[in-house]
């Protein structure tokens, strides 16, 4: 009996997916969307390779994953990191978008696949930022309510296509023409220029 045998695959692939999950702190019901295992086996699985051993540096993150839409749009630079981590999203295949700017999910339900996808996109934008502002949790939920709280909207000033809050007030600027014209138009801003 070996591990690569065809049958013991899909087992491998799981705990894989959860090793790496762990690492970057994903709470267990993420974790357990995308690989199917229980609650009780993710916990032994912590136990079992994270707990005696790097105690201090991977916590166990409690409670519900984070849903905040505005956290996301709160100033430019948090908008400029989503924006970002939308771009790595369809370039892994776990979104797209159509000629008029309508973010499409790719996939119905989190799969293995979709686990190691997501993964591989925040590595890269960890690997971008010096201090990037999203943990895991923030990039799954971030991946989860792109195209339903929020959508694309078009720069009039360098035609870049950004995350914006579906219910929110769009000047059509992105946060990237903000912070080159220095330009506030954000919500508890009293001047508009």
């Amino acid at each position: 009996m070996t591990v690569l045998q065809p049958r013991y695959l899909h087992e491998r692939s799981q705990l894989e997916l959860t090793l790496k999950l762990i690492a970057v702190e994903a709470r267990t019901h993420t974790i357990k969307r995308c690989t199917g295992l229980s609650d009780d086996r993710i916990r032994k699985i912590y136990s079992r390779y994270f707990k005696s051993t790097t105690a201090a540096t991977v916590r166990r993150r409690r409670g519900k994953s984070p849903r905040q839409v505005a956290y996301f749009v709160k100033n430019p630079d948090h908008q400029m990191q989503a924006t970002t981590l939308y771009y790595l999203f369809v370039s892994s295949g776990l979104l797209s978008s159509d000629a008029a700017g309508t973010i499409i999910q790719n996939w119905q339900t989190p799969d293995i696949e979709y686990g190691h996808r997501a993964l591989a996109a925040y590595d890269t934008y960890r690997r971008l930022y010096a201090a990037p502002l999203y943990n895991f949790e923030w990039a799954w939920a971030l991946l989860q309510i792109l195209g339903d709280a929020l959508v694309l909207t078009d720069c009039n000033d360098c035609q870049l296509r950004y995350v914006h809050d579906r219910l929110g007030i769009d000047f059509h600027r992105c946060p990237g023409c903000e912070l080159r014209l220095n330009v506030q138009r954000r919500p508890g801003v009293n001047r508009f220029v």
